[in-house]
Order: structure tokens, then C-alpha cells, then sequence
């Protein structure tokens, strides 16, 4: 994993840190008293894009695919929701998930790694989407706006700098306030685990996934006492959740899972491969994998995760032959056929990536991810046109990934039509929040554009936005009505 190690732990103290935080201001019963919805979506935004400057998200398509279908499939036995949900993956071994304002759903990468089977997985899912339904974080907030920003900022450096140090920091009756918040945060945990049984049974997953994971990680957290896991943290556990659980599934009898519960299980030890060859230390990985293949050199998900752990080293050959075993064993798989296809690709023949790229297309004509890789082998060959067709059909269907917008600017500027060139790159550096750049690209585009009053337009608003701080607002909108109008 291409984690810098300074890098790697601050995000993660930080956000933990936060989510401490947030889970440590006043439980306000009143649902009256909670921030208004609207208030929680923006502070969502502001969130998001707090972790997504600051963390490395998981990069693999068909992962987070399977995580936002199995997401969207649970919402779907709610009945009332707030917020429109979205599903995160955090590229860190660190034992947590949480619920962040706004509906956002993360999951850290070192959490899936301990799990035996999907449904470990949507038990933690549906616990946090039970904290979302209940609102329980635009309580707290609500609540935490009483305490002040320089208050704010003690609690905040007290957590980081942990030891006598935090003593200091946090006095008086912000002290006692925390101590006090203890049975609140229980009485969250109990809420939520109720709610999160009750989508697990409605959903047809087996909610016993609740308890054998949190005996995981507190398994873990005996292991290694000086290092509690950050999900025990922000979610009490205890003897007395412990036994509310085991109440709760002592009436549970399972019944017949349907088609989707039984695919999501099917799939589940491909999705955890793809997570464990990008998330663990590299010799972990192969520790994992060639033990795996040791015991059954013919398994595909084995070969499927040594195949991208492969890649993930630049040792593309080896990834080729292990990604071809594991397509002997799944034929028709399109993760498989994608990543081999790649692995091609990236040891530069391109003839025979696109070869595997138009098989994966007949068997999924609506995957976006087939063909923005066929649009790189065809910029790779200098063939533009074709570039062009292919990544214009990938930026037609949000959400839409920031490279494929450099990539039309590079192609597009292969073929001399700069208007399209400057406009893509303008929006690429927006997306990426170098506003000084994308005034640039759009100042050309504008210039260029001297006889399409409407392109004109479209290109003064999007100046605008950047000039008054809501770009982010406007530049998907505009861009996608004016690529349905092609």
C-alpha cells in the first residue's frame, strides 16, 4: 500500500479525534433542538471534503461498487430517510466505521480485513445507519454549538495530546460535561444497535454479524491494551451492550435469504481480496494470499487478490499470470477481466487490454469503468477520436471520477479542438481545488468560444462560482446538462 507513514496516521488521529468529539457533546433528547437537515447536508459536504483532502480513499471500482450497492440495499428497508446516503471506503488498517453528519456512511479498510462474511459487514452498516435514522449526531452537534469555539479547540488539543496534557486543557465544567456524556453515548449504542437489528432482519441478513464482530475487536483491543481500536472508542462496548445484544438475538430465526442476499455473500471474499492487496503492508498481503493459494492453488479469489497485490508492486507480468489463473476459474467475472485488462495495459500492450476491455463491455454495457480504461489504451495508442467517444460516455454519467476530465483535455488537445481542451482541464482543476488553474483554462475556453454565446455563458457562470465560493454547486450540474445535450 503507498501509504507515506507520516502522512498516514495524522488523518486518522484526526478524524477520530472528531468523531470522539462529536460523540462526546450533550445527547439533547428533544428532536426539536437538533440542527435542521439542510444545516447537517452542508456540514456533510464540509466533512467530506475535510477527509477527503486529508485520507487516502480505497481506488478500486468493483470494491466500492459492492460497498455502495450493499449500502443502497440496506437503506432501502428504511422508512423514512433524511439524508441522501453515501458510502465511503477509508484506505487504513485501522479498525473503525462511523457515521459522519450528513448521511455519510465510512468504513475503514482494516475492519473488513477481520471480517468472516458479508454479513459481519452490514451488521457495523446498519448499526450506522441506525445512528443516522435516529439522528443522534445533529443532537449532539446541536448541543456542541453551546460549548464554544475556544472550548472547542481545548477539548480538541486535550484528545491529540492525550496524557497530563489533557487535564489541562479540558477543565471545569466542560470536564464534567464529557464525564457526564457517558450514559448518553450508551444509550446511543442501544438505540442504534435496536434500529441496526431491525434493518438486519427486515434486510435478510443474519444480525449475529453484530456480535461476533465486536468480539473481534475487542479480542483485539486484549491484545494489545495500549492501543484501543478506534471503533471501541466512538462505540462503547461493555458487558451491558453485550447482553442487550444477546437478548436481541435470542428470539432471531433466520430464514430463506433471497437472490440479492445470496449474491452479496457470493461476492464478498472477491470484494475483501481486492480490499486486503490494497490495504495491507505488502509483505502482510502476500503473507495472506500465499497462504490462501497454499492451501488451494486453484482459488480464484487468492489468485484474484495476489493478481492485484501484484500490480499494486509494478510487477505486472506476475500480476497477468495470477489474474489469468483466476480468470480460468471465473470466465465471465468483469472485475477479473478489468484488472487483467489493466495489468496489460500498464505493461503496455494496449491491443490485447482493449481486447479484454470490449469482452467485459458485452458482458455489462452500463459498467463505467470498462470504458474509461478503454479510453486510456486508446489515448496510450493515439487514437484520440476513440479516446474522446469513450471517456465523453463515462463523464455523461455522474458521479464522474476528476481524471476523466484531464484525459478529454489531453485528448481533445491531441486533436486541435481546444475549446473542449481548456473547458475539460478548467473543470479537472476545479475538481481538484486548483482554482487558479481552472481560471486559467477558463479564460482560454471563453476566449475561444467568441462565437457560442451559450458555451459563454455556461463558462461566466462557472468564473462566477469560483469567484464567490459555491463552484462545487455548479460545475457538475453544468457540465452534465451540457453533455446530455450532445
Amino acid at each position: 500500500m503507498k501509504i507515506n507513514k507520516k502522512f498516514y496516521f495524522k488523518p486518522i488521529i484526526f478524524f477520530v479525534t472528531l468523531a470522539l468529539v462529536l460523540s462526546s457533546f450533550s445527547y439533547c433528547p428533544s428532536k426539536a433542538m437538533a440542527i435542521s437537515i439542510e444545516a447537517e447536508i452542508e456540514m456533510g459536504r464540509e466533512f467530506l471534503g475535510q477527509i477527503k483532502r486529508q485520507c487516502e480513499f480505497l481506488d478500486d471500482d468493483f470494491a466500492n461498487q459492492y460497498y455502495s450497492d450493499l449500502g443502497q440495499y440496506l437503506i432501502s428497508f428504511l422508512e423514512t430517510r433524511h439524508f441522501p446516503f453515501h458510502f465511503y471506503m477509508i484506505n487504513d488498517r485501522t479498525l473503525n466505521a462511523f457515521a459522519a453528519p450528513g448521511g455519510n456512511i465510512f468504513f475503514f479498510c482494516g475492519l473488513i480485513n477481520i471480517m468472516d462474511g458479508v454479513d459481519e459487514m452490514a451488521a457495523i452498516m446498519t448499526h450506522e445507519i441506525g445512528h443516522v435514522s435516529a439522528r443522534h449526531l445533529s443532537d449532539r452537534m446541536e448541543a456542541g454549538k453551546k460549548i464554544g469555539i475556544a472550548s472547542l479547540a481545548g477539548v480538541l488539543a486535550g484528545i491529540f495530546m492525550g496524557g497530563a496534557a489533557a487535564g489541562a486543557l479540558i477543565t471545569g465544567s466542560m470536564a464534567a460535561g464529557i464525564q457526564a456524556q457517558l450514559n448518553y453515548s450508551r444509550e446511543d449504542e442501544r438505540q442504534a444497535d435496536q434500529l441496526g437489528f431491525k434493518y438486519m432482519k427486515e434486510s435478510g441478513f443474519n444480525p449475529y454479524g453484530m456480535m461476533t464482530t465486536l468480539k473481534k475487536i475487542e479480542e483485539e483491543s486484549m491484545t494489545h491494551p495500549d492501543q484501543v481500536p478506534a471503533y471501541l472508542k466512538t462505540h462503547p462496548s461493555g458487558p451491558e451492550r453485550m447482553s442487550n445484544l444477546d437478548s436481541m438475538l435470542s428470539g432471531y430465526k433466520s430464514g430463506k435469504p433471497d437472490k440479492e442476499i445470496e449474491k452479496f455473500r457470493e461476492l464478498f471474499p472477491m470484494f475483501q481480496a481486492v480490499v486486503r492487496a490494497k490495504s495491507l503492508e505488502p509483505h502482510e498481503a502476500e503473507r495472506v494470499f500465499s497462504s490462501e493459494l497454499g492451501k488451494n492453488p486453484g482459488s480464484v479469489a487468492a489468485n484474484f487478490g495476489m493478481g492485484i497485490f501484484n500490480m499494486e508492486r509494478q510487477d505486472f507480468a506476475q500480476a497477468i499470470k495470477q489474474l489469468n489463473t483466476a480468470l480460468a476459474g471465473s470466465p465471465d467475472f468483469l472485475p477479473i477481466l478489468t484488472h487483467l485488462g489493466e495489468a496489460y495495459q500498464k505493461n503496455g500492450d494496449d491491443s490485447k487490454a482493449i481486447s479484454l476491455f470490449e469482452r467485459a463491455m458485452k458482458l455489462d454495457d452500463e459498467n463505467k469503468a470498462v470504458p474509461y480504461l478503454l479510453g486510456i489504451s486508446y489515448e496510450n495508442m493515439e487514437q484520440y477520436d476513440k479516446a474522446i467517444l469513450f471517456f465523453e460516455r463515462v463523464a455523461s454519467r455522474p458521479p464522474v471520477k476528476d481524471d476523466v476530465y484531464y484525459h478529454l483535455g489531453v485528448s481533445y488537445g491531441r486533436e486541435d479542438k481546444l475549446l473542449p481542451a481548456h473547458y475539460n482541464f478548467a473543470i479537472y482543476f476545479m475538481r481538484i481545488n486548483q482554482l487558479k488553474k481552472a481560471m486559467f483554462h477558463l479564460d482560454k475556453a471563453y476566449e475561444l468560444a467568441a462565437s457560442e454565446p451559450e458555451m459563454q455563458e455556461k463558462i461566466m457562470m462557472h468564473k462566477k462560482a469560483i469567484k464567490k465560493g459555491y463552484w462545487k454547486e455548479v460545475e457538475e450540474d453544468l457540465d452534465r446538462e451540457e453533455r446530455e445535450r450532445r
